[in-house]
């Protein structure tokens, strides 16, 4: 049974919210100091009326949101606003908490504590406590605009990834045959007013690849089937030559919002099968497909959700090898990565290529060369790109859309294609 939050638990939260503010506001006191009187009163105002607007904002929305029909676009909104302004001030504080630590350990062991000036042996006319201020202050400004241009564009900077996998087993005739991957559309998180060109971007950007074979890897939607009515015609662009097929994620279950009845939720898993089936997608519910090219064969095996830590294990991976022939070429679809970590790397059968996708790379990290990292790699140690155990390949899709934070900062929304080749 899921329970939210308690009244005690809400109030210690903004409680600690507002003594960072009160301990940032001191930091802003001290950078400003030596600004003309009026300028300084500005910013000192323009500090609470931002943080006061947002504390009266999340009350509102708390309540009069309806969150047991799942997360409002307009609760993502203030999250994203939030975060803008709430990291910056935990970078300042993190500085600044750890000079007011050392100043504190100095004053206890009185290690030459009364021999250090206020300047801190620095002669440009300010304080050492100022300047650090001010350094705080234009460090925080990183992650600030960061996060703004997260917001702004970076959740539609959909980028197209290539990866080339070499199988000596692999069957001639499927020589350089390509697959298109995406996952966790998330549709529900996109506005249909304002959202169109840039998800009809990120589709056309897909369909550009011409791959042999079209594969989704679940979380099509937030909550509900309804969330796609609008889109239908929009993702029915994703066509190949070989079809579609599509699997469900954790989110696709309607499992986070309480529905009015049984037979509602039923009703909704339903309506979602039909519009895999409307848009063109192979749904595929613990089964194998066989492609068949020039003769010859590989086998699509898809799973429902399964996932470690409390998510949802309807997943059935012995149901849906029945009738693949041991030695066949076997591509997964399944949508937590920990599927492939706990069973698919240790089952008896070889299962060369899994796909999955459901960490979002946590929408965001850093990815640049010689540096990888993302706050999810703590709770998955598989969470964006290719990897290996042995013989048996899994690729983690870093997610088309975004959920609860309406951004993605330096883990930008994925088009996946892999290239299969065969050992010469």
């Amino acid at each position: 049974m899921r329970t939210g939050p308690t009244i005690t638990g809400i109030l210690i939260f903004f409680g600690i919210l507002f003594l960072i503010d009160l301990y940032v506001f001191s930091a802003v006191r001290t950078m400003t100091i030596g600004l003309e009187q009026r300028t300084r009163k500005y910013i000192h105002w323009a500090y609470w009326i931002i943080n006061t607007g947002l504390f009266a904002w999340c009350s509102v929305l708390m309540l009069t949101s309806e969150t047991s029909k799942g997360m409002p676009r307009a609760f993502m909104t203030f999250m994203g606003i939030w975060v803008l302004f709430f990291v910056p001030k935990l970078v300042i504080t993190l500085i600044l908490g750890a000079e007011d630590v050392g100043r504190g350990l100095r004053a206890i062991y009185a290690v030459g504590y009364n021999s250090i000036s206020d300047s801190g042996g620095m002669s440009v006319g300010i304080s050492r406590r100022q300047f650090l201020s001010r350094a705080a202050g234009f460090i925080a400004l990183i992650p600030f605009a960061g996060i703004a241009h997260g917001i702004v564009s970076g959740r539609f900077r959909y980028r197209v990834r290539r990866e080339t996998i070499y199988y000596d087993d692999l069957p001639p005739a499927f020589d350089g045959f390509t697959i298109t991957q995406i996952s966790d559309i998330h549709i529900g998180s996109f506005d249909p007013e304002t959202h169109r060109e840039e998800v009809i971007a990120g589709i056309e950007l897909a369909q550009q690849q011409n791959s042999d074979i079209f594969v989704f890897t679940g979380d099509m939607v937030n909550n509900a089937a309804a969330e796609m009515a609008p889109w239908k015609e929009e993702f029915k662009r994703l066509r190949s030559k070989h079809g579609q097929y599509s699997i469900l994620g954790n989110h696709d279950y309607g499992d986070y919002i309480q529905w009015d009845s049984v037979a509602d939720k039923v009703q909704n898993m339903k309506d979602l099968f039909a519009t895999h089936a409307e848009i063109g997608f192979d749904l595929m519910l613990d089964r194998n497909v066989a492609i068949e090219r020039n003769g010859e064969k590989i086998y699509l095996i898809g799973v429902e959700n399964w996932g470690a830590g409390g998510f949802k294990q309807k997943g059935d991976l012995e149901k849906a090898l029945q009738g693949v022939p041991e030695d066949a070429f076997k591509i997964l679809l399944s949508h937590d990565p920990s599927h492939y970590d706990q069973m698919v790397s240790k089952h008896k059968t070889d299962i060369h290529l899994t796909l999955s996708g459901h960490t979002h790379g946590a929408q965001f990290g850093v990815e640049i060369p010689g540096i990888k990292f993302s706050p999810v790699q703590f709770r998955y140690s598989r969470w964006a790109g290719l990897y290996n155990i042995g013989k048996r390949f899994l690729y983690v899709n870093r997610g088309f859309g975004f959920l609860a934070f309406p951004g993605r900062v330096g883990i930008w929304p994925e088009i996946t294609v892999l290239t299969l080749k065969r050992k010469v």
